[in-house]
């Protein structure tokens, strides 16, 4: 399983020690530009989830490409 943890910078060195004292997790430090695209992927995946419940309105296809 794979777990993103938000932590505060001037935490983040304890967290990375007290996981890495664990054999069985291994952590990976994510480039600014990674976190930035899986950042805008969530935030994309939480748009379209309110979407399907309709508690926001989406965009037409025809519309999306209309804008292009």
């Amino acid at each position: 399983m794979k777990l993103l943890v938000n932590v505060k910078d001037n935490k983040a060195d304890f967290i990375l020690e007290l996981l890495n004292n664990f054999s069985f997790v291994k952590t990976e430090t994510l480039s600014p530009y990674k976190r930035d695209v899986l950042m805008g992927l969530k935030e994309s995946v939480d748009e379209l989830n309110l979407i399907r419940k309709a508690k926001l309105k989406g965009i037409s296809a025809k519309d999306l490409l209309n804008e292009l």
